[in-house]
């Protein structure tokens, strides 16, 4: 790496772009299903939108120079070098700062690969997305890569090592260590989705009442018993030497009495180290006087109030892991060492040792940095040596008086070469300290032979051990240990996973997820779901407010509870992070109708339906992704599938349920007043729509396509028909069950309606069940949304216009960024549509227009109120309802005029 500094181009525009926003999105998004960790940043490039790379001199020298690891880059040629072409045939700055960002990160030794760089529609505007490995470092390589552009671009001096080393840091800092990371790449090879606890090394593996947890290498169902008497030395000898394991003669101490008095029986030499230590902090070894002895004494004593004195057993140092209570692995650990050249001095040696892109800081890679210390100092002064001597060609040097790799030690796998004693002798003391992830520690000439017999000795047992030495070893054959411990935590047989229904649509979803809920407990299920209105477990409210994105679907998925999720699923979180899960068994596709758009780049019905298919996309090979054969999105989404696909709807001469029946694919229909499912066995009549509460007697049509949706989802589920047909003969629609989903409210005189409708769609929903409903007069509680487009607001108002006989207008607390005027205007020019006469007034505030509606209802009149804070509409209209007395007089209601549109 080096910096660069260019002469400055001739002609050299400087730049005025600004990175607009950065999300992280952790699962399947819009942009891939397969590639789930990617960044996003928003870009406007303003004038630099007329200058692609080709119109800016030498930009593609200067980048060369800067960043030589783009010719690598093989771009959408598909050549080595077709990313430095694109650059010389021209193309934007935004799919440059993508390549930066890619590269930067490869420099700091993560390997990424992957990025997207598209237009929003919007001039000079792009949305860019790339892969990353650690999170806080792939947002940092956004900004990073931002002003390196900026730079190349103007032909300035930039630091680009400074942004290298910050991105190792943060991969450092962030990122899993060896061991973690090797049974969380065995997890996922074998598919079990996992989910990391902050920046922590816990670890949740699977979902649901399935999932199964560790840290580091404390698997969750290890004993904390067993993992406290490993931290307790002299414990853990005593245990052993009871069970007749050889152990090492020795003695606690805590000050220098106790250690002559442990010196008078072993004599030396001896070893020194803290009672409950772990990496070799604090041990010296081979100690063979008494002032020797007081000053490591003095060092182990840093580290606790007493400390481990043994005799010193001469042999080799090595490690024995057990997992599950079988032998797995065994390693020759060798300390931290330099050999001679003749040459170099052993600081020197050292350096070159520590430049090996093996070794890092820690436990971050394959081996660890040697790091000079008082016991590097000890042993060279043992040795008549200090950093500047030069040793002879071949010569060993060792640097520590321990063998831990975490020191800088180094390891052989000796693995094969363990006598079957000793193989029997470490399962077994496994079971003696009742330790399932054991590292155990030995003192012996050979593991060739049993140890019993060659004078060694068992130093320690550790809970807890490193996998590094065994993962990578220094010589001999790697060992996949990680496997034993995904075996242990999930033995044949036992899944991962729980069942996982994703609802998502346009309208219907929340009804939808409701229902499914319930037949899923009716089925003796524990279900976890999530809402618009908040995340429940079995029959338990744990949050209220809208949960429907990926941190509430989370949150479910990691509740030890239950064993079904059914979650429904927005849009805001599919844009903002992606899914919460890698895949689904089933997904319902309500329907994909025109709302929010003109928001977050989703400009078209078709946007809209690319980020509503992010969902049945996730569905496995195997699933079932149920879709709306009514709906010509859902239609289009279900010919792209690569699972099994299945449809509904309220019209059984539809050509996609005929052309689906012929080929004996399973369907549900809407036929002759029943709900129906047809497959290969034939009809199956579920239950006539009068029969069922959701339709209310059939006049509903949106509710018979949310009650098909169910049905056709838990029959290819396997829930028994049997609780189908009771769980919508029984499911009861109302403000307990549904809030804000057509919720009746009578009074003496009249009825009042309440519902969430708040798009064009759902608007065509209630105006289709209202027409069915008798009565003298029809008023409508309306307002528009201020961030939806002109022309959404403007046929809400018209639909409004044919459904009511007087429309209330009113506004929301919070206008999105709009004013009340406009709202007013386009919902005047609605109402304006045809040539129905309307009345209206105008109310501003949303609760006195209740207050106002429920006092001026005469007798045989129907209300209808349209709102998303349906809560305290419904609170005002059962205070009401138990008082029958104004809240409010007529008067003080701020009322605008009564005036009658044509």
């Amino acid at each position: 790496m080096t910096n660069q500094s260019f002469e400055a181009a001739p002609n050299a525009k400087p730049t005025n772009m600004k990175l607009l926003s950065k999300q992280v999105l952790r699962g399947p998004n819009i942009w891939s299903n397969y590639r789930k960790k990617l960044i996003q940043v928003r870009l406007d490039l303003e004038e630099m939108e007329d200058f692609p790379t080709d119109k800016i001199p030498g930009f593609r020298e200067r980048i060369e120079v800067l960043l030589p690891g783009l010719i690598e880059h093989e771009c959408s040629e598909m050549v080595r070098g077709g990313f430095l072409t694109r650059i010389e045939r021209g193309t934007w700055m935004g799919h440059v700062i993508e390549h930066i960002a890619l590269e930067i990160q490869t420099m700091a030794g993560m390997e990424t690969g992957y990025g997207r760089t598209r237009g929003t529609g919007i001039p000079g505007v792009y949305n860019m997305v790339f892969a990353y490995q650690v999170e806080e470092a792939g947002l940092y390589a956004a900004d990073a890569a931002f002003r390196i552009a900026e730079s190349l671009i103007k032909s300035e001096y930039y630091d680009i090592d400074s942004d290298i080393v910050e991105l190792v840091r943060l991969k450092n800092r962030y990122s899993l260590g060896p061991s973690t990371k090797s049974i969380v790449d065995e997890a996922v090879r074998r598919g079990i989705p996992w989910t990391r606890t902050d920046n922590s090394s816990t670890i949740q593996l699977g979902y649901g009442a399935n999932q199964m947890s560790f840290r580091a290498t404390i698997g969750c169902n290890t004993s904390a018993l067993a993992v406290d008497t490993a931290g307790d030395k002299d414990l853990t000898k005593k245990l052993l030497a009871k069970a007749m394991i050889p152990v090492p003669s020795g003695g606690v101490c805590a000050n220098d009495a106790d250690l002559k008095s442990v010196i008078e029986r072993t004599g030396y030499p001896i070893v020194i180290k803290p009672l409950k230590g772990n990496q070799g902090r604090g041990a010296t070894i081979k100690i063979t006087s008494w002032s020797s002895a007081r000053e490591a004494l003095a060092l182990a004593l840093e580290y606790g109030r007493y400390a481990l004195v043994e005799k010193y057993v001469s042999g080799f140092d090595f490690r024995m892991l057990v997992i599950d209570h079988k032998f797995v692995a065994a390693a020759k650990r060798i300390p931290a060492h330099v050999i001679g050249d003749g040459i170099s001095n052993i600081q020197e040696l050292i350096d070159i040792v520590n430049s090996d892109p093996k070794r890092g800081e820690g436990h971050q890679n394959v081996l660890t940095q040697i790091k000079i210390d008082q016991d590097t100092m000890n042993l060279l002064e043992q040795s008549g040596l200090t950093l500047d001597s030069i040793p002879e060609n071949g010569d060993v040097i060792f640097l520590k008086s321990t063998a831990n790799l975490s020191t800088g030690g180094t390891a052989i796998d000796i693995t094969d070469e363990v006598h079957p004693e000793n193989i029997f002798m470490a399962e077994r003391l496994s079971r003696v300290i009742n330790l399932d992830i054991c590292g155990i520690d030995l003192m012996a000439p050979s593991l060739g032979e049993a140890i019993k017999d060659n004078g060694g000795v068992v130093l320690e047992v550790n809970a807890a051990p490193g996998f590094r030495m065994h993962l990578q070893p220094s010589e001999g054959q790697p060992r996949n240990v990680a496997a034993a411990v995904v075996d242990m935590l999930y033995p044949p047989g036992k899944p991962s996973r729980i069942p996982i229904i994703a609802i998502t649509g346009t309208n219907g979803k929340t009804t939808t997820t409701r229902v499914m809920a319930q037949l899923a407990k009716n089925n003796g299920c524990k279900v976890g779901y999530t809402t618009t209105d908040g995340i429940y477990i079995g029959d338990y409210l744990l949050k209220t407010g809208d949960t429907t994105g990926p941190v509430s679907a989370a949150t479910v998925l990691a509740d030890p509870t239950i064993d079904i999720a059914v979650l429904e699923t927005a849009r805001g979180g599919l844009l903002r992070s992606g899914l919460s899960f890698d895949q689904c068994d089933i997904a319902i596709l309500t329907n994909v109708k025109e709302d929010h758009l003109g928001l977050k780049d989703i400009n078209t019905l078709e946007d809209l339906a690319n980020v509503k298919a992010v969902v049945v996309r996730s569905v496995k090979k195997d699933g079932w992704a149920i879709l709306n054969a009514d709906d010509e999105q859902c239609v289009r989404i279900g010919k792209e599938l690569d699972c099994n696909v299945a449809y509904f709807s309220l019209d059984q001469e539809n050509e996609v349920i005929k052309n689906h029946r012929e080929a004996n694919r399973p369907v549900a229909v809407f036929e002759n007043g029943f709900i129906s499912i047809a497959d290969a066995d034939g009809l199956h009549r579920i239950a006539h729509v009068e029969t069922i509460p959701l339709t209310h007697g059939g006049k509903c049509k949106f509710m018979i396509a949310n009650a098909l949706s169910v049905a056709l989802a838990g029959f290819l589920h396997g829930f028994c028909t049997g609780r189908i047909i009771e769980t919508l003969q029984t499911f009861e629609p109302g403000f307990e069950q549904t809030p804000g989903r057509l919720n009746t409210f009578r009074f003496e005189k009249f009825e009042v309606l309440v519902d969430y409708a708040h798009n064009p769609h759902g608007y065509l929903a209630i105006e289709d069940f209202v027409k069915n409903i008798d009565a003298k007069r029809k008023i409508g509680i309306i307002t528009g949304i201020g961030d939806r487009r002109d022309e959404d607001i403007k046929e809400c108002a018209a639909i409004s216009q044919r459904m009511f006989d007087h429309v209330i207008i009113r506004f929301d607390n919070d206008l999105r960024g709009s004013s009340s005027e406009r709202i007013t205007k386009l919902l005047l020019d609605g109402l304006n549509t045809t040539d129905k006469k309307v009345t209206y007034e105008i109310i501003e505030d949303e609760l006195a227009a209740v207050q106002h509606v429920l006092q001026m209802a005469s007798e045989g009149d129907y209300i209808v109120i349209l709102s998303e804070a349906y809560k305290n509409v419904v609170e005002i209209i059962r205070s009401e309802q138990d008082h029958q007395t104004p809240l409010i007089s007529i008067s003080e209601a701020h009322k605008g005029p009564d005036s009658s549109v044509a």
